[in-house]
């Protein structure tokens, strides 16, 4: 689906879409948590460094909202993946030492104008018959409910005390004693010759 004939996204979130690759529930249940992030920590600006660290409990399509609204990416350092499977989401602001979890509340349920329609799409994906032009209405018709709700309807937000998470490590690389490849000295391990090696090759040992 083309996000540029849906003119009702809201401009930030088209930029969400061009960076996830497509439009779906899960990017936009992200969507609507780095908003409600925003407003609380008042962040001014997408992080430049690691100003923000954004924490997600599951590595599902919400995590590009996160990278694209507020700047916390896995190559900074700033976006931790720990992958429980909740529908949950830490955002901390270091210069304040502030932080927000967000958690989902419920199931989902469809609460928008075309629910007859929607029924209908949602008993087509369970039995596996729903078209790709069918699955792509859901997905537009639950975005846009999703956008439509009041946060608090969807997510439960709570201000938590926290512990600073560290700055991204940063350290030279050598080259392995093995396959040569260029590694990160702190995560290499030391083999039975007492060489450095990274660990592939320590684990074919």
């Amino acid at each position: 689906m083309k996000i540029e004939n849906d003119l009702k996204l809201p401009e930030d979130m088209k930029k969400c879409v061009t960076f996830h690759g497509h439009l779906c529930p899960g990017l936009t249940y992200g969507y609507i948590v780095a908003k409600a992030a925003v407003s609380l920590l008042k962040l001014d600006n997408r992080s430049e460094d690691e100003e923000v660290v954004a924490i997600c409990e599951n590595d599902s399509c919400a995590v590009d909202a996160f990278q694209s609204i507020l700047g916390t990416t896995a190559g900074k350092g700033n976006l931790i993946i720990n992958n429980y499977g909740k529908n949950v989401y830490t955002v901390i602001k270091r210069n304040t030492q502030t932080a927000y979890r967000f958690s989902r509340k419920t199931s989902y349920t469809y609460s928008g104008e075309n629910k007859e329609e929607f029924a209908k799409l949602d008993s087509a994906i369970s039995s596996k018959k729903a078209s790709e032009t069918e699955r792509n209405r859901h997905r537009h018709l639950k975005t846009m409910d999703l956008l439509s709700k009041p946060f608090d309807e969807v997510f439960e937000s709570a201000k938590v005390e926290f512990k600073m998470p560290a700055y991204a490590p940063l350290a030279r690389s050598e080259s392995c004693a093995c396959c040569n490849e260029m590694t990160m000295k702190t995560l290499m391990k030391t083999d039975g010759q007492n060489r450095l090696v990274c660990i592939p090759c320590h684990e074919k040992e």
